[in-house]
């Protein structure tokens, strides 16, 4: 059996790491965006074409739309963590055990 290695993260590493994952969120959201429209755009004409009958697009709207908000979201709006929440985190846990 090996010995467990543990090893301090280093802070700058760590903020490096969460700004390429946010700046690749950003980056893939335009594309997202895109693959959005253009098959949600090809899906109601298919409708239209077949009789424009219920409007069965609509749950593919609706389902794809609500993960591309969650996308968006997550790029401008959701706030990283802090080390200061990690630390009240840390004592809140060391309080309730």
């Amino acid at each position: 059996m090996e010995p467990e290695v543990h090893t301090m993260n280093d802070p700058e590493e760590e903020l490096r790491t969460e700004a390429r994952r946010r700046l690749t969120e950003r980056r893939q959201f335009p594309t997202h965006l895109a693959a959005y429209v253009v098959v949600n755009a090809m899906l109601v004409v298919i409708w239209a074409m077949t009789g424009a009958g219920y409007f069965w697009p609509g749950f593919v709207l609706a389902g794809w739309g609500v993960g591309v908000l969650l996308h968006a979201w997550n790029i401008w709006f959701q706030r990283p963590v802090t080390p200061e929440e990690v630390e009240q985190e840390i004592r809140r846990m060391r309080h309730s055990a």
